[in-house]
């Protein structure tokens, strides 16, 4: 389980920034605004971030759901983590706004993110995240 202090960091490409309308997947119908925050699978298993199947489908601070502000103060929600890592189905590989998926698409929008900015997450409790563009 993450602790005060663990971080992570990751560069921003395309699928990130505009998750909605660029991907590789005809599931739905082009939406505009998502976006999310990748977790590289070290991370998921250093810091035991599960998604759904790892929590038995119930959100569960500290473990799939967080509290997250952004430095900038463009940002104040909760932040899920989801998808699979693929080699561990438990452990999660993005985060997203939490029934929102336009949440973090808004906030890059706001702080101008654009494809190779790098956006760093760092825990200030178990249950609570930042986010920062730097």
């Amino acid at each position: 389980m993450a602790k005060a202090g663990d971080t992570f960091t990751i560069i921003l490409k395309q699928p990130h920034l505009n998750w909605g309308s660029y991907r590789y997947t005809n599931s739905r119908g082009v939406v505009y605004g998502e976006g999310y925050i990748p977790i590289p699978a070290k991370d998921a298993y250093r810091l035991g971030l599960l998604n759904s199947n790892g929590t038995n489908g119930q959100d569960i601070f500290g473990q799939n759901i967080f509290h997250c502000s952004s430095v900038d103060g463009h940002y104040n929600g909760y932040l899920k983590a989801q998808g699979n890592q693929g080699g561990n189905y438990n452990y999660a590989k993005q985060f997203a706004g939490n029934d929102d998926l336009k949440a973090i698409g808004g906030w890059y929008y706001a702080v101008g993110a654009n494809v190779g900015d790098r956006v760093k997450v760092t825990w200030i409790s178990p249950t609570e995240i930042q986010i920062e563009k730097i």
